[in-house]
């Protein structure tokens, strides 16, 4: 008897086990099913934004932004909404007849149920630019939107009769004479850049030059095959910097430029990730290493260089003492980190020197150089020396100097950040700038620039320095 009891009970256990498990079962299935039916929101999109009864926003739903186009004159500080279009069931804060001030970006907050989201709304006036200028696909122009002015430099006995332009427009935008149309640029030639109310004017002059006193060598064929932080350096150089050429290392090799008037020559190597070590230089730099007999041939008749951000390694295959940058790093632009505040570096001690002179300085530090201001973007690409017992083989400054051969110019304690060759009887002189915040290209938008200013002043010091 009492083992049927037993039997009785774990047999009644295990049904209402099985029940249980049944309820659970049904229920799952009855909130899936419920799941299914219930909605749970709604869109809440803006698919359509008319002003002023002629003005069509363009919509992306993707960044959740409507661009209206408007002509170059108009006053946007009252604009009526006289079309709208939500998706179905959705309400906005604003409705047809409402005035919009868009002389900045206007948030508009759509809703649909217990969800919402908002749109940003935008003007953008008819604008007809030329963004870039290039002779026979190999001879870049300087574009001065202030003054309207386009200037190519050209090898001296080009045909300026026979020239091709290949010009880039704003969106949209026409120009005449057309790009890819021969041209003859005897005299100056104005081309009109056209879309709808927006028309620019630009006067393009094509100059002759002969030798060059001051010469950019880089790794691409061309200035515009370079990446963008090279590119800015190049346009600031031709713009800024009187019978000045931009040249390939391959060209150079071959004898493609006369070196007869030329002072100085400017290498400024980036590479996103930076480069480490002379292994990753090699690599990254092989056709100027190609060119390393005709380099130490203009080295050694009194040539000068000036070398920035990796480039910092060519002295020592120019002759110099074996050493290179042991601390370098870098980041990529498209990954590249938003300053909070100004960047600056050291000059205690060499503030008298030549290439540190005319600077926006900061009056409660006047020992450091700032060269880039908040909200701008940097990859941080540093090429210099760590100094210290730690690592790296240089304990002291001086140990550094008597190891390489070159003169710290600046860095704080621990590290040299440019330093110099000083020209003599054999070899003209050498400038080496390794420090990150040497920078000349950044996308940041909105960024009021101020000690930005100073890579350029301190590259033309430095340009002038190495000239006498």
């Amino acid at each position: 008897m009492k083992i049927f009891l037993e039997n009785n009970r774990a047999f009644m256990a295990k049904k209402k086990l099985l029940y249980i498990f049944v309820l659970c079962a049904l229920f799952l299935v009855n909130c899936k099913k419920d799941k299914s039916t219930f909605v749970l929101e709604g869109d809440c999109d803006i698919l359509s934004l008319t002003l002023d009864n002629q003005y069509d926003g363009v919509v992306d739903l993707a960044k959740k932004d409507v661009t209206v186009s408007i002509p170059v004159v108009y006053d946007e500080q009252a604009m009526t909404v006289t079309g709208l279009s939500l998706s179905p069931g959705a309400t906005a804060d604003i409705k047809v007849g409402d005035k919009l001030n868009l002389l900045s970006p206007y948030v508009v907050h759509v809703v649909n149920g217990a969800v919402f989201q908002d749109f940003t709304v935008r003007v953008k006036h008819d604008e007809a630019r030329i963004l870039s200028f290039v002779i026979n696909g190999q001879y870049t122009g300087i574009v001065n939107e202030t003054l309207h002015t386009i200037t190519v430099q050209v090898p001296k006995g080009t045909d300026v009769t026979n020239l091709t332009p290949t010009i880039t427009l704003t969106e949209g935008a026409t120009v005449s004479p057309a790009s890819g149309v021969v041209c003859d640029f005897t005299n100056p030639v104005t081309f009109t850049a056209t879309y709808k109310s927006a028309s620019t004017s630009y006067v393009v002059t094509v100059k002759e030059m002969g030798a060059p006193k001051v010469l950019y060598l880089g790794l691409a064929a061309t200035q515009q095959q370079l990446n963008p932080e090279e590119q800015a350096a190049v346009a600031w150089m031709l713009s800024s910097v009187d019978e000045s050429m931009y040249l390939s290392f391959a060209d150079f090799a071959a004898g493609q430029v006369d070196l007869s008037q030329c002072k100085v020559i400017w290498w400024h190597l980036h590479k996103d990730g930076g480069i480490d070590g002379k292994g990753q230089f090699e690599t990254n730099a092989a056709d100027a290493l190609s060119a390393i007999d005709q380099l130490k041939a203009y080295y050694n008749n009194g040539g000068a260089f000036l070398l920035t951000r990796y480039a910092t390694y060519l002295p020592a295959y120019l002759g110099e003492a074996d050493c290179v940058p042991n601390n370098c790093w870098g980041q990529s632009e498209a990954n590249a980190e938003t300053i909070n505040n100004p960047w600056e570096f050291s000059i205690a001690g060499h503030t008298d020197h030549a290439i540190w002179q005319n600077l926006l300085m900061n009056p409660e530090n006047l020992n450091s150089v700032y060269t880039c201001d908040k909200g701008y973007r940097i990859t941080n690409s540093t090429a210099q020396y760590h100094i210290g017992t730690d690592w790296g083989g240089y304990a002291t400054k001086a140990d550094f100097c008597s190891k390489t051969g070159a003169q710290d110019i600046a860095g704080g304690g621990d590290a040299v950040v440019a330093w110099e060759y000083p020209a003599n009887g054999t070899h003209g002189g050498i400038i080496c700038i390794g420090s990150g915040c040497y920078d000349w290209y950044t996308v940041a938008e909105g960024v009021t620039e101020y000690y930005h200013a100073n890579v350029a002043k301190i590259t033309e010091n430095a340009i002038n320095y190495l000239k006498q």
